[in-house]
């Protein structure tokens, strides 16, 4: 199934900013995700010319935070692609399913905290893109 990139998400995180210029909080919590988180894990020293993702998830899906820096998101649902770029700790990108991601463009010290639905399952994994492609045309 070809998933409409309009699915995508790009979430306000709360941001509590401290009257006394000691700098900002923001929180995730109740109901800006979608789903129970049950993973965590964060990219750092990523080389600017590197890329990291070139794959998509069957059920899994995944909400990526800027903490630090900056990079770009590639998405692509199979039949059009689309990037953002993520560069503010007070907002998210939600991608669900069925969407092929690719990150690139990464600034110096940029920080990119990731939140997931499952736990680390190889089989929820499509990494080679002509499968992906095949996956969406056998689900529609």
């Amino acid at each position: 199934m070809h998933k409409s990139l309009d699915s995508i998400q790009l979430i306000d995180i709360p941001k509590i900013s401290d009257p006394d210029g000691r700098g900002n909080l923001s929180v995730i919590e109740k109901k800006i995700l979608p789903y129970e988180i049950k993973r965590v894990y964060y990219l750092y020293d990523v080389p600017s010319d590197s890329s990291r993702g070139g794959h998509a998830h069957i059920e899994l899906q995944q909400f990526l935070i800027a903490l630090s820096g900056s990079f770009d998101v590639v998405l692509d649902n199979g039949l059009e692609r689309k990037v953002y770029t993520l560069n503010r700790p007070n907002k998210g990108l939600l991608i669900p399913n069925g969407i092929w991601r690719e990150l690139d463009n990464f600034s110096a010290g940029a920080v990119c905290l990731s939140l997931v639905s499952d736990v680390y399952k190889e089989s929820d994994y499509l990494r080679d893109y002509n499968d992906f492609k095949s996956y969406t045309k056998t689900t529609d």
